[in-house]
């Protein structure tokens, strides 16, 4: 299994595919790099596909500091630079949106374009915060069985989560969010719920942007959105219908068709 040794990290990665160009996929909050599975069957034919787990999820290190959003940024910095494919298109999702938005104000020059995925640049919401906080200690002293029926209501919708026919699909996906360290998947969701918001500085992304949202994504709302689609000069919007939070695996037909005709848009050309 290939991984990276960072310099304060050892990362889970997979390369997949051959192109000139490469996209990198950043994953959420709870889960790996598994949910960009469908994309990368997708899109590896014409890109290099890179995705890997962050430190404390999936098959990566579980250190025992370093989850602010900031230092998980410069990890991705040091992995794009050291699997040598930048200026890349880093598809991010949820948590991994929000280290795509500081990686293009920190780092524009491993960026070619952005796609955005049920993500936000502003604050934590202040009504979640004791939800989150209280559903956060279960997990980490009880365990994240206690409280994985109430994440997979608040991640996926209900079209996803009442469907006959997905219901391996859901109990996949119930097991990868079982599957967490503990120890690691607390700091991870601390490191998201004291971000600082970096609205003020969309203006500063030049790149290509295309957002998406599912149409019932209670977690990050189209509001949360429509500010990204304000804020960075060459950004467009979309919904994806009957999707909940985790629309790249809820709607992989549609999310994978939005993204292929944004990296064929002559914008990025």
């Amino acid at each position: 299994m290939p991984y990276i040794n960072l310099k304060n990290a050892r990362l889970y990665y997979e390369d997949h595919g051959k192109g000139d160009e490469t996209i990198v996929f950043g994953h959420s909050m709870l889960f790996n790099l598994r949910m960009f599975d469908d994309q990368v069957n997708y899109l590896k034919q014409s890109y290099r596909c890179v995705s890997f787990d962050f430190r404390g999820q999936g098959k990566s290190e579980v250190t025992k500091n370093g989850y602010d959003l900031d230092t998980l940024t410069e990890d991705i910095a040091e992995l794009i630079k050291n699997l040598d494919c930048f200026p890349c298109h880093f598809i991010g999702f949820s948590m991994g949106g929000m280290i795509a938005l500081r990686l293009a104000v920190k780092h524009p020059e491993l960026i070619k374009s952005l796609v955005l995925i049920d993500t936000s640049s502003e604050t934590e919401p202040t009504e979640n915060m004791k939800q989150n906080q209280l559903m956060t200690w279960i997990a980490r002293h009880l365990g994240i069985r206690l409280v994985a029926n109430r994440v997979m209501s608040m991640f996926f919708g209900n079209r996803f989560l009442n469907d006959p026919k997905r219901i391996e699909l859901k109990r996949t996906w119930k097991n990868h969010l079982l599957a967490n360290d503990r120890i690691g998947m607390t700091r991870a969701i601390k490191g998201v719920m004291t971000r600082k918001g970096l609205s003020q500085l969309l203006h500063k992304i030049n790149f290509p942007t295309l957002i998406l949202v599912g149409s019932n994504d209670i977690l990050t709302t189209y509001d949360k959105a429509e500010i990204m689609n304000n804020g960075i000069k060459k950004s467009s919007l979309e919904v994806i219908p009957y999707a909940g939070h985790m629309s790249p695996v809820e709607e992989p037909k549609i999310v994978n068709e939005l993204i292929s005709h944004f990296l064929n848009s002559s914008l990025l050309f």
